[in-house]
């Protein structure tokens, strides 16, 4: 059984993903450049809102959502270990980041992600995400897919 609760960036299951997933991105041959992550601290003072999935009483994935201005949102850190990707562990974390949306009067939730992430697009695509053109931080990077939704529905 999945269960997704509040976590804080600090928390040493949290930082151990956020880890996993630099060194993945990493892996994946993007440069420090070309990827824009916030680390546990710019989490926090961003106010980012994170949440976390248990399986079986361990961390399989977390992800936040940041509150911007003029009614978006913006998908932060979203990672899955590899040994519970397609478990459902994704669905639950971005249907819980979603209803965060709806509570605070979002009407988009737009998210970044790198060219090479085929598997993120496709999933992203299966919840009603399109692409959009590049955003704030993102305009100048040539790997960066920027996708949107809106909160209400696909």
């Amino acid at each position: 059984m999945i269960q997704v609760l509040p976590v804080t960036a600090s928390e040493p299951e949290v930082v151990a993903l956020l880890d996993a997933l630099t060194s993945e991105l990493a892996g994946a041959g993007y440069t420090a450049d070309q990827t824009f992550g916030y680390t546990a601290d710019q989490l926090q003072s961003a106010n980012v809102y994170m949440v976390g999935a248990q399986v079986d009483g361990t961390l399989a994935g977390v992800g936040g959502l940041e509150l911007q201005e003029g009614g978006a949102g913006e998908l932060k850190r979203f990672f899955v270990t590899p040994e519970r990707r397609g478990t459902g562990v994704a669905d639950a974390l971005l249907d819980a980041l979603l209803e965060y949306a709806r509570v605070n009067q979002l009407d988009r939730v737009r998210l970044e992600t790198g060219d090479k992430q085929s598997a993120a697009i496709a999933f992203y695509r299966r919840h009603g995400f399109a692409e959009i053109p590049r955003f704030g931080p993102y305009v100048g990077s040539e790997t960066s897919v920027c996708m949107q939704r809106p909160v209400g529905g696909a």
